[in-house]
């Protein structure tokens, strides 16, 4: 996050927090910070950004190191909500979510209460469950009839290296490996809450499926995170044989002492995410509105993130649309901006970021699905670089306009496939791409 949050949301950036924030006093004026809780009501300047990722890395040591841990716990969920609510677009993804539900639960971990540690399970078992439930509910046929995997490896944000071989993989293969997730997902979900037999299995299997999924794509921290969440899973015996000498001899083996206070705490904390979860499930399969007094829960809830929906590739896409941008001097000549990660040049090849998220990358993905009319950010985007904003510039793979910025820049639209295997060995391109039209009308700063 340090190092694109200037491009992103800086003084000079994309989208800058402060235009975010003005907008957002004037609207909510004395209620302006339950709606968007940041720190970045004090000082938004470019520093303050920065400060607040570094000052994150600082917290998340002291956790490493088993210092501070209290206050680490409480400074690493405040700090990232800070950088999701600054983020907008770019960081309202359903991991930076996750994290901040876990970060929240993690601060009452070190209590020592049971009741914490079936709160982490149920995290998992109910983001698991979710995932396999919109699947289903969202009607999409690709998932009914188990072809979802023909097209993912393809269209998915940032493929990995070995993304292209699995899409070659035989159809019989692609069936059998949605068939075997929707099992993870919707069957082995409800063996978190059995015993350890069962605990044992289920970690097993999500470590699986997050394993695999890692290997063909770049979902950042994403897997790593339903990873962690697995470890709970698992007892003090299953950790001993798991963890190397070296480890097992810093770690407190002795359980910590629970007061009543931290058993109610805890208690209460489990009472209130069960009622946000049962509010969230009446409005969306009862449709009818909550009393005020709840309604007024859910939204502060909400703006904190503390209690999420979550679901990802709840409809499969089955085309690949990239979003190429050009700048040019002269209206004749035309060079590509290229990323840092994203398809782009033909014989570019994937590679792996994890646990990295480009987050202008992922967004470029996201708005290729759409007219760029629904994506305001683009028009944002475009006049940085006709500015030749040195923030959104690093944001990008060696600008092509070195001296000075372009006098236009226009973006056109591309279907990118996969060359096949004989193509890829005779050319060296592993990507092959069909015009679609224009994405993004030539635009200039200056007057004609």
């Amino acid at each position: 996050m340090s190092v694109q949050i200037e491009g992103l949301v800086g003084v000079n950036g994309i989208l800058p927090i402060n235009d975010k924030l003005a907008v957002i006093e004037q609207v909510y004026q004395q209620q302006q910070f339950w709606h968007t809780p940041t720190i970045f009501w004090i000082n938004a300047s470019d520093a303050m950004l920065s400060g607040v990722c570094y000052a994150g890395m600082a917290a998340a040591c002291l956790l490493l190191f088993n210092v501070f841990t209290k206050a680490a716990l409480i400074a690493c969920y405040l700090l990232y909500l800070s950088c999701v609510e600054a983020g907008q677009d770019f960081t309202h993804f359903q991991w930076d979510v996750f994290l901040l539900e876990i970060g929240f639960l993690a601060i009452f971990l070190t209590w020592g209460s049971g009741i914490i540690v079936l709160l982490f399970r149920w995290l998992l078992a109910r983001f698991m469950f979710m995932g396999g439930l919109v699947k289903i509910v969202s009607g999409d046929p690709n998932w009914a009839n188990l072809t979802a995997l023909n097209y993912h490896y393809l269209t998915q944000p940032l493929p990995s290296a070995i993304a292209y071989y699995a899409f070659y993989l035989p159809d019989w293969l692609h069936k059998a490996s949605v068939a075997g997730m929707f099992f993870i997902e919707l069957v082995i979900p409800f063996f978190v809450f059995l015993t350890r037999p069962f605990r044992l299995f289920a970690c097993a299997a999500f470590i699986l499926l997050q394993g695999l999924i890692m290997l063909t794509g770049n979902y950042n921290f994403f897997n790593l995170l339903v990873i962690l969440l697995c470890l709970f899973l698992l007892q003090d015996q299953d950790m001993a044989q798991i963890l190397p000498s070296g480890l097992k001899s810093g770690i407190q083996m002795k359980k910590p002492v629970t007061g009543i206070i931290a058993h109610v705490v805890a208690g209460l904390l489990a009472s209130f995410i069960i009622l946000i979860c049962g509010m969230q499930i009446w409005l969306y399969h009862v449709r009818m509105p909550l009393a005020q007094p709840l309604n007024r829960l859910l939204r502060t809830t909400s703006s904190f993130l503390l209690v999420n929906n979550y679901g990802p590739f709840a409809v499969m896409t089955t085309q690949r649309k990239e979003i190429i941008i050009q700048g040019s001097h002269d209206g004749q000549r035309w060079l590509d901006y290229e990323f840092k990660y994203k398809p782009g040049k033909l014989t570019r090849e994937p590679d792996w970021n994890i646990p990295h998220q480009p987050r202008l990358d992922w967004q470029m993905w996201f708005s290729a699905l759409s007219p760029a009319r629904k994506n305001s950010w683009f028009d944002s985007l475009v006049k940085k670089l006709l500015q030749g904003s040195p923030q959104v510039l690093s944001l990008l793979d060696k600008p092509p306009f070195v001296d000075k910025p372009p006098r236009y820049i226009r973006a056109l639209l591309y279907r990118y496939n996969y060359t096949s295997l004989e193509q890829r060995n005779n050319n060296g391109q592993i990507w092959q791409r069909q015009y679609q039209g224009v994405y993004w009308p030539v635009s200039t700063l200056r007057s004609e």
